[in-house]
């Protein structure tokens, strides 16, 4: 590889020196040509900084393998403007790095062709600065995407299941943004339609997108369909494992083997009660958890409640296994929160 021989000595000795070998510089230059005749100081310059902002000097390779170009921008004019704007929205000193670390096409875009249009568009939906922030460290890659391409799409077909646009979305959004990566007619749409063809209504499915929106994102054919065939093979019946689904989703994307066959058969074989489906779908309502945590704090009021009678009484013990209660009922811990006999009539007279 005459790699030496075509490329500026002082840039190659750079690299030479942060241990990169032929190969991986062949691969660099191939991907950034602007690397021909750069001063090695001006890339010693950029990989100071980096460092100097919380990225870890073992990771810097890797993250010059994946974005070359980081070491031909100017310093002054491009990285610490985006740096520093990015710092203004995380909430914590290691965001930066983290976000830089896990997507370092970051640091290329501008500060005011990019993410000024991005705090726009999202504003519009409801998203606050610092909300927006978080979505952005949390998931860098926001600021590749195109406002009109991709994410008005993505709007669009949340829009479409009934979500509105000035409080919702942004809510679905905001508390997943890596939905925002998926093609809606690859993947959200079949997904949703699948989710439909279960018997969740319309406000059914809104409700599972908004409490768990990453439920769009995985494969119904590859995921849900098994877990559905499993169901069914068990005795449940696309009602029920709708009603099922509408208070866990997750429920279509659990692994069978570790999660559905051993609570089921914990149900029928160790309990030895049989696998009552009216029951069971009175506990996910009050338990949504329960095919995630069998071995839990309120273990003990699950077994009361699959050996007794006494509908009311095995409620009210929920609260005193349970130390998240609110989760129990559906309130934040900062409301008011319903009497715990109005809750455990409620779990009568479903």
């Amino acid at each position: 590889m005459e790699t030496t021989n075509i490329h500026s000595s002082g840039i190659m000795w750079f690299f030479k020196e942060k241990g990169f070998n032929d190969k991986s510089i062949h691969v660099i230059f191939q991907k950034c040509k602007r690397l021909e005749g750069m001063q090695s100081e001006n890339a010693s310059e950029n990989w100071d900084y980096l460092k100097s902002v919380g990225v870890k000097e073992r990771k810097l390779p890797s993250l010059i393998r994946k974005c070359p170009k980081i070491l031909t921008l100017g310093l002054h004019d491009k990285l610490i403007p985006m740096v520093q704007c990015l710092a203004t929205l995380g909430s914590k000193p290691g965001d930066v790095a983290s976000a830089i670390t896990k997507f370092p096409h970051i640091l290329s875009h501008s500060v005011e062709e990019k993410l000024c249009p991005l705090l726009a568009f999202f504003e519009a939906l409801g998203v606050t600065d610092k909300q927006l922030g978080k979505m952005i460290l949390q998931n860098p890659r926001i600021l590749s995407y195109s406002i009109e391409s991709k994410l008005s799409q993505i709007v669009d077909f949340l829009a479409s299941l009934g979500l509105s646009k000035e409080v919702m979305i942004g809510k679905v959004l905001v508390k997943y943004p890596f939905i925002m990566g998926y093609n809606v007619e690859n993947r959200l749409r079949p997904t949703s339609d699948f989710l439909m063809s279960l018997g969740l209504t319309e406000l059914d499915l809104q409700r599972v997108v908004t409490n768990f929106p990453a439920i769009l994102c995985r494969d119904a054919n590859k995921t849900m369909k098994p877990n559905l065939s499993y169901l069914r093979t068990r005795g449940f019946e696309l009602s029920q494992i709708a009603a099922m689904v509408t208070h866990y989703p997750p429920l279509l994307i659990k692994s069978i083997d570790h999660s559905l066959e051993p609570r089921i058969r914990f149900l029928v074989d160790v309990m030895g009660r049989g696998l009552d489906l009216r029951r069971l779908i009175g506990l996910m309502k009050f338990v949504p958890d329960f095919f995630c945590n069998l071995y839990s704090v309120f273990e003990n009021s699950l077994f009361l409640y699959l050996t007794s009678d006494s509908l009311y009484d095995l409620t009210l013990l929920f609260f005193k296994y349970r130390s998240k209660r609110d989760q129990i009922i559906g309130r934040g811990s900062k409301k008011k929160v319903r009497d715990k006999e109005d809750v455990a009539s409620d779990f009568v007279h479903y």
